[in-house]
């Protein structure tokens, strides 16, 4: 079986809620310090470490420009190398953000157009359902209820066009939100397609380059292995995630807490990019679908902010993940905002990940992490970091 961007089931998780109640409590002189900042991570990463036997983390943060790290553990129980800002993690499904920011960077440069049919693009799902579906679908998770994996027995392009082909939706396209790979992954291999790219080529050659990330990859090479982390699954089993059809499209970046803060703040409009390559990055942030619960951008989920911590993580919920949920288009697609909330989970059979930032405060967070753990404890970290960081600045 693909050790595919499994999301963890949902238990709560009660160490680290300890921050918040401290937090509460306290009153912190300016200036901000380093030691400050370091007191405060480690006051709710060393509890979530402890409690879900967490082999390494890393956590980045960027507050106003200024970047720091905090390492903490092991690259791999087997070696004891220790973990650091540039050790490299699988981070599953934060993958797509890089894929529809690939798709806006097509857009920009003219090779397509994200309201045209998914069939434009591909000849063999002519006469399909994507005729009536559009590339805005395969980025918002409302193509139908395509499967959160490609099915174990499509181990090809042309299996997978064979399926899709004959894929019948349970509901219109743009009705509701169901989180799958096959539809990401499709819009990889269209904007890819577009640039006359592998998907490979398009991020290692064009988009990492230009974002300044050189220590990412969609297959780490030979020299770079002992930078990458040993991933541990819920069973402490040593594991790394399995190429598998639309893998890379859908989960398959390798990248350093370095590389994945800088593209934090490029998301932050904090770095001077080519101006084809901003602009595909502020489109990801549209709001296309009200979920109810958040805001549906290109992959990206956004919430209005300040936001308290139980409706933030009624946006990670099973049922968000796993099941059909309705969704009201916003029409017309809200224009990316500041004083909001985005964030995105993302994990393997070995790792877990998240991200977070809020324009309007040029604050962000990633924390990375190389064993597979529950989602809801990794957004609680994250928030009492971020909200706690506010509270210091006060």
């Amino acid at each position: 079986m693909q050790q595919n961007a499994l999301l963890g089931s949902i238990p709560l998780f009660s160490g680290v809620l300890l921050c918040a109640t401290l937090l509460s409590n306290t009153t912190l002189a300016q200036p901000l310090t380093a030691k400050e900042i370091q007191s405060l991570v480690d006051s709710a990463v060393k509890p979530l470490m402890a409690e879900y036997d967490i082999p390494g983390m890393v956590i980045g943060l960027t507050i106003d420009g200024q970047q720091y790290f905090y390492p903490y553990g092991l690259s791999s129980k087997a070696t004891g190398q220790s973990v650091n800002k540039n050790t490299l993690f699988e981070i599953g499904s934060i993958s797509k953000t890089f894929t529809v920011t690939l798709a806006n960077y097509a857009k920009a440069l003219g090779k397509l157009k994200l309201t045209d049919r998914v069939s434009e693009y591909v000849p063999a799902l002519k006469g399909s359902h994507f005729d009536h579906i559009n590339l805005i679908n395969l980025a918002t998770h409302t193509a139908g209820d395509l499967p959160m994996q490609v099915p174990e027995n499509v181990t090809n392009n042309a299996e997978l066009m064979a399926y899709l082909q004959q894929w019948q939706p349970s509901f219109a396209a743009g009705t509701h939100r169901n989180y799958a790979n096959p539809s990401i992954g499709l819009l990889g291999m269209i904007a890819a397609q577009s640039l006359d790219q592998s998907f490979q080529q398009a991020l290692e050659q064009s988009l990492f380059p230009q974002l300044g990330m050189t220590g990412s990859y969609i297959n780490v090479p030979s020299d770079k292995m002992t930078e990458y982390a040993q991933g541990y699954n819920k069973q402490n089993q040593p594991v790394r995630v399995n190429p598998g059809v639309l893998a890379d499209e859908a989960y398959g970046v390798k990248t350093s807490a370095t590389d994945l803060l800088r593209f934090v703040e490029a998301n932050m409009q904090m770095h001077s990019l080519p101006k084809p390559l901003q602009t595909a990055i502020d489109e990801t942030h549209t709001g296309y679908f009200d979920v109810g619960v958040m805001i549906q951008d290109m992959i990206w989920e956004h919430y209005s902010y300040p936001i308290v911590l139980n409706r933030l993580l009624a946006g990670h919920t099973q049922q968000i993940v796993f099941d059909s949920t309705p969704v009201n288009p916003i029409v017309p697609p809200l224009a990316p905002q500041s004083n909001v909330w985005i964030n995105k989970t993302g994990s393997t059979g070995g790792f877990a990940a998240y991200t977070a930032f809020i324009p309007s405060q040029k604050l962000g967070i990633v924390l990375l992490s190389n064993k597979n753990y529950p989602v809801p404890p990794r957004v609680t970290v994250g928030y009492q970091i971020l909200t706690g960081i506010e509270k210091l600045q006060k």
